[in-house]
């Protein structure tokens, strides 16, 4: 069974066709840069791009970057402030006349790395973390999601949010090196091993390829991998998104 997933980000929005019973991408991947600004319209013509480059005709999977309920935004993320409260599965179909599966992006990267990756057949507590424009959270229970958490959105003792002192970028933006990032983000995932007492972290994102680059200045009990698919993690749990009926 092959589906369509599109990993919406904040520097790039990218799809593939993937078997959704494998995990497996049957397609090279296509990559356009995110439209700046990203208002709805110039982020649907994209994602027609997408599609049509793929003459793809059947439903889509589609990992989108902000805080989301039932295919709707609760706020314009790292994107624009338009898509504050659009129903956006229902925006795109009338943009493409596809259907439209909608999930968080975070929630379709760890999604993929449950059923084929890093967290397969692990029980108990598992977050993913996606390291990007912002930071991401998946959270799953014995391998069942609890969908739209925003972990990236707890406190930091000098009152921003952790993912405007540890996100990618950030350490850009700053200049850090990938010691100096890896001491933050060590002070990020020792809260979220204090608050959630995870059996597994899987760090997810772009940064996800460069794990070994900082994972020594990470010091937490808990086990925490890179995602096996590393950034094909959003575009594949996407697809599975539409398979699992999600909404």
């Amino acid at each position: 069974m092959e589906i369509l997933g599109i990993d919406v980000g904040g520097t790039g929005i990218k799809g593939a066709i993937v078997n959704v019973e494998t995990g497996k991408l049957t397609s090279n991947r296509r990559r356009i840069p995110t439209p700046n600004p990203a208002t709805p319209e110039a982020v649907a013509e994209t994602i027609q791009k997408i599609i049509t480059h793929f003459k793809w005709k059947g439903p889509v999977g589609c990992g989108f970057p902000t805080p989301l309920q039932h295919g709707t935004c609760l706020s314009g993320g790292n994107l624009h402030k338009d898509f504050k409260n659009l129903k956006i599965d229902v925006f795109f179909k009338a943009k493409t006349g596809n259907d439209f599966t909608i999930v968080n992006d975070a929630d379709a990267a760890g999604l993929s790395e449950v059923a084929f990756g890093a967290g397969k057949n692990v029980n108990g507590v598992v977050i993913m973390v996606t390291l990007g424009t912002g930071i991401g959270s998946a959270l799953f229970l014995d391998g069942k999601l609890l969908p739209n958490t925003e972990f990236g959105h707890v406190l930091h003792k000098s009152g921003c949010v952790f993912e405007k002192y540890a996100a990618n970028s950030i350490r850009i933006e700053e200049n850090l090196s990938r010691k100096q990032w890896g001491k933050r983000l060590h002070k990020y995932f020792k809260h979220i091993n204090l608050i959630l007492s995870p059996d597994l972290i899987i760090v997810g994102g772009g940064s996800s390829k460069k794990f070994s680059k900082f994972e020594a200045q990470i010091n937490i009990k808990t086990p925490i991998v890179p995602a096996i698919a590393e950034n094909d993690a959003g575009i594949i749990g996407a697809a599975l998104a539409v398979k699992q009926g999600l909404k």
